[in-house]
């Protein structure tokens, strides 16, 4: 890459991260206001703002979202969604990919020590310490608690970004085993585009183009152990990104 292009993404990743921050800014009072609602009204209410807040996110930078297959879903009934995790830009997708269901997503607890942008991250997720069984084993109960108030929820099951030239790393079993227990569908979600519009490797390297979220058939998980149905969605998942050619897999 040329000293140019270098420059320019440098360049446009700063003006990202001031669209995205002016944005938060803005919405702030009203995040502040979901803080006094009772759950699960107050994570809802976040998500709902922070879809806003991805869509203008997107438009201003140049980035043509675009959901594609989408499957309608009984509005009365939750789901475990799970996604591939490359980018930083996977956030915003996920947000948008998943409307207009009610949801929270499971995520990192050190994303709740950023000033501002942490306090509205504790409302919207649950989150979880991998280090600590203790701490894993409390997230799981809160995802359930949250399916059985007919809010989905989202799981990376990679757990962390895919840093191989593989379609996906190996998966976790925390999503399947919750699924198979409560005998919720799980719908899975690819990212294609967004290694390509901000990888992994540098946050200066925004770009912007379509990124596109197919969400792939839901996976009813009637009889089936938490084993089987990890393998059926990873096969799922992987054929797709395969199909599609994402930019990260080796061609080799």
């Amino acid at each position: 890459m040329g000293i140019i292009t270098k420059t320019a993404h440098f360049l446009f990743s700063i003006y990202g991260l001031l669209i995205f921050t002016i944005w938060m800014l803005l919405l702030l009072p009203f995040f502040i206001i979901a803080f006094f609602l009772p759950v699960p009204a107050n994570g809802n209410m976040v998500f709902f703002l922070c879809r806003i807040w991805a869509t203008l996110f997107f438009i201003c930078t140049f980035i043509r979202f675009k959901k594609i297959n989408s499957i309608s879903l009984p509005e009365d009934k939750p789901c475990v969604f799970v996604t591939n995790h490359i980018s930083y830009i996977d956030i915003p997708a996920m947000v948008l990919s998943t409307a207009p269901k009610k949801i929270r997503i499971l995520g990192k607890s050190e994303m709740g020590s950023i000033p501002i942008f942490g306090f509205i991250y504790k409302m919207g997720t649950v989150s979880v310490n991998r280090k600590s069984a203790e701490e894993r084993q409390k997230s799981v109960q809160q995802l359930k608690f949250f399916l059985s108030k007919n809010v989905s929820v989202l799981i990376c099951p990679e757990g962390t970004f895919n840093m191989t030239n593989k379609p996906l790393k190996n998966f976790y079993d925390g999503a399947f085993i919750i699924a198979s227990e409560m005998n919720i569908p799980i719908v899975p979600i690819i990212f294609p585009d967004t290694y390509n519009r901000l990888n992994y490797h540098s946050v200066f390297s925004l770009d912007p183009g379509k990124c596109r979220a197919f969400i792939l058939p839901a996976i009813n998980t009637a009889g089936m152990d938490a084993i089987a149905l990890k393998e059926k969605v990873y096969a799922a998942m992987e054929k797709k990104l395969i199909e599609l050619q994402a930019g990260w897999i080796s061609k080799t």
